[in-house]
Order: structure tokens, then sequence, then C-alpha cells
């Protein structure tokens, strides 16, 4: 009598390595451009500057909406009027640029003076007249990306719980309404306003360029799916409506503070789905947020087919080859469940936090995606340590690795392929269309590769790598 074996689960391990991982204020660099209407302040000091500089400096040219407010010495030493310098600095914000709303980013530095800034914006608040949102967004976190996190967290106690309508806008939008649909017949009209079906209000969160965003609308609005509001929305004063009893599903892996600020805080219902990277995932979000709201979805067979089809010059490249991720933007579980979909073997899965709760859909996903591939589990390190991967990358020999940018010269340099892990967090790789951007960045160095084996590329590398 044989008996069967146990089927093969996910391993999880932690060593106890550094982050090595952007600081979070970074998140300056993509909310500031999402939030039309903001004025983000950092506060911290020169190397916190520094950092601004370097990570954004070409942004300069374009009148960026951020600016530094630099801890002195006698800041530090709290030998000076910390209320009076920031009301300073947010009247000549008010002055010059006039926003909807300043968001002050806290460092490292206001944490460990024990600076009040959440003390400190409400009186000045009142005082100045416009909003100010505080956030945590330090050096302390795990990865660059939860400083999104912090501020959505911080954000989402700002949403309406009542939409605010005045007569006026009222007024305008029914005259808006009524110039459309001049000349149509009134049943014409009513069939258009009711092809949502009827489910509770639904509102997205994460911040995404809003060509992703109008996309994943509009593929909830083909399964008849009314998308209430994103948080953040394009301009403060847009921020949606939060109830008691909404349900808020999220977009990306790094948000689970904002996940969290939404269930205990506004009462919402998390509706825990994969994400959306990947034509796998998107497919899987879309069905999730189907099936809570008892909608039999539609066509999402043929539009995950057609997509594969569509990318399948890309995923020849790949399909068979090895990939083993370091851990930086917390995106890698996605990122991995999408090329075990695409044929590849993870070897490795670094990630620097790992909120099992957040992450179980996506999780079961990648655990189905590696049974229905037929490829071996890959291994979920959290907070890795560095010298022991580069063993383990040096023993098992991966086709590419996807790292930080700290380590992707030295890695290269041992004749070993990388690929930059910042670049997905920077690119549209959301919904189905995007597919392909992940898959280009994905196949990138791979293609590279191969056009150079011709001029004796592997060659040389080796030569350098003995020297």
């Amino acid at each position: 009598m044989t008996v069967a074996a146990e089927p093969q689960a996910l391993n999880f391990e932690c060593e106890t390595g550094n982050y090595h991982t952007f600081c979070p204020i970074s998140c300056v660099a993509w909310l500031y451009q999402k939030i039309e209407d903001s004025f983000f302040l950092v506060i911290g000091t020169k190397t916190c500057g520094y950092f601004l500089q370097n990570a954004m400096g070409v942004m300069i040219f374009a009148e960026p909406r951020y600016a530094m407010a630099e801890l002195e010495e006698g800041d530090i030493s709290a030998q000076l009027n910390d209320y009076e310098e920031l009301r300073r600095l947010c009247e000549q914000i008010k002055k010059d640029r006039n926003p909807s709303v300043i968001v002050w980013i806290g460092t490292c530095t206001t944490e460990i003076i024990k600076m009040d800034l959440e003390g400190l914006a409400p009186r000045l608040e009142a005082e100045l007249g416009i909003p100010i949102v505080t956030a945590r967004a330090n050096g302390l976190d795990y990865a660059f990306t939860q400083g999104e996190d912090t501020v959505l967290a911080a954000m989402a106690a700002r949403c309406p719980e009542k939409a605010p309508v005045a007569q006026e806008e009222k007024d305008e939008r029914n005259a808006i309404s009524k110039l459309m649909n001049f000349g149509r017949k009134k049943e014409d009209v009513t069939v258009s306003d009711s092809e949502y079906k009827d489910h509770p209000p639904l509102v997205l969160f994460g911040s995404l360029p809003d060509p992703v965003v109008t996309n994943l609308t509009l593929e909830l609005k083909k399964q008849g799916i009314k998308v209430s509001g994103w948080l953040p929305a394009k301009r403060f004063t847009e921020l949606p409506v939060l109830e008691e009893g909404y349900y808020v599903a999220g977009v990306n892996p790094f948000l689970s503070r904002t996940a969290t600020t939404l269930m205990r805080r506004r009462k919402c219902k998390l509706i825990g789905a994969p994400f959306p990277i990947g034509p796998d995932g998107t497919r899987a979000w879309i069905e999730k947020i189907c099936s809570v709201f008892n909608i039999e979805p539609q066509g999402l067979d043929e539009r995950e087919a057609q997509i594969w089809e569509g990318v399948e010059e890309y995923v020849k490249l790949i399909r068979g080859k090895s990939v083993f991720f370091m851990g930086d933007n917390l995106l890698e579980v996605s990122m991995a469940r999408f090329l075990i979909r695409c044929g590849m073997t993870v070897q490795e899965i670094g990630i620097p936090y790992m909120d099992k709760r957040y992450q179980a859909a996506e999780l079961a996903l990648l655990e189905k995606t590696c049974r229905e591939m037929n490829s071996p589990m890959p291994t979920i390190m959290e907070k890795p340590d560095n010298y022991n991967q580069l063993q383990r990358i040096y023993a098992q020999k991966p086709d590419l690795v996807i790292t930080g940018m700290a380590h992707a010269n030295p890695l290269e340099a041992r004749g070993i392929t990388t690929k930059w892990s910042v670049e997905f967090t920077f690119a549209q790789m959301h919904g189905f269309t995007n597919s392909r951007d992940i898959l280009e960045l994905v196949t990138r160095p791979l293609r590279r590769n191969e056009n150079l084996k011709d001029l004796g590329w592997e060659k040389l590398v080796r030569d350098e790598a003995i020297v």
C-alpha cells in the first residue's frame, strides 16, 4: 500500500539582516504628482535633503510641490520653537502655492527627538485654514514603499463620512448632464445610467498613475461594478466618502497599515483579494470582488487568454529560466507568482517584511500557481541577510536576480544578470493591459546579454571576475 505524499507548502523563513531599501520619504516622489493640489513638507536633517535631491533632482525643473524643513542643532537640542518655524514655512507655502492640503512627512530625527507633529498640526491648521496631514514616513519602516502606506493611512482619517454637495455644484452637474444627454430619448438615458449592478459602495486604495486607475475602473465596470472612489484621489478635495460598512480593496501589497486603518477606524469591510499584477492576478482580483458582491464574472477567460497570447513573444524568452528575489519593495510575492505563471522557477523570494494577513489571498494564489505550473514552492525569506543570500545565489546560479540598486553592479561584475527592483515600483504594471510592461522590464537584461554574446561579453565578464 502506497501512502500519498503530503502536498508541498510554501516555506517561510526569517533572517536577521538589515533593511537594504531606500528611505520611505521617497514616497513623496510619486505622491506629490498623484495628488495634484497637495504640498509635501519633509521635516528632517540635511541628510534627508541630500537624499531627496539625489532621488528627485531632475524634478526640480518642473517646480515640484515638495520642500525640506531642515532641522538644525538648535531644533534637535530643543532650544528653538518648532511651532514658530513650521508656521513660517507653511505661511510661505500658502502664499506661494495655495495648496488644498499640506502633508508633513516626519523622518527618523523627528521620531528620535519626539517632535510632536500630531500636536502641532491641528493648531496650525486652525490658524492657517489649510488641512495639515501628518505622516511618519521614516527610515524605521521596513521598505521604502511603506512611506505611501503611512500617508494613505493618515489621509483615510480625512475622508468625509457624507458627500458634501453644495447647491451650486449640484446645479452645475445637472446642467452638464442635461447638455450631454441633449437630443437623446429618455429611455436611452435610463439604460446608460443603469449599466451598474446593485452592490454596496466600493472604494479602492493605492496610488496608481491615472491611466492605470482608468483601466482598472473600466475593467470592474465591465462586470457591472461601480468604483465609488479611490484613495488617494487626484485632488485632496475629492477624497472618497467612507461610511461604515463600505467595501474597500487594495491594489498594492505594501498597504497593510492603510487596510488596518480603514477597517478599525472607518469600520470598512476589506476584500482580501490577490493584487492586480499580471493577467492572472488581475483576473483573480476581479473575480474576488465579484464573488463578494454575488456577481457572476463575464468574459474573463477570453480576456486573460487574449493578454497571454499578446505577450507570448516575451514569455518564451523566460520560460524555463530561474529568478531570485533579494527583497526591496514588497512587490516580490506578486511578481514571483506572475513569473511562475510565465514558466519561470523562483528560487527564493526575499522580502523586507511579510504581513501574512494582508497578503493571505496573494500567498494562496502563489501556492495554487506553483501546483498548476508544477513548479517547486519557493522559500519566502523575510528580512534577508544579504551575505547569506549571496552565498545562495552563488550556489544556485539563477538566470536573473531582481535586487535593489545597491547590489546590482557588484553582482553584474561577478557575471550574474540583474534587474533593479525599483523599476517595477515606478512602472505601470497593474491590470491586464500593463502585463507587457512588466515582461519588457524582466526580459531586458536577458535580451541585452543575448545581443552582446557575439561581442565576447561573457568571456570578458568571466575574466574580470577572476581578476
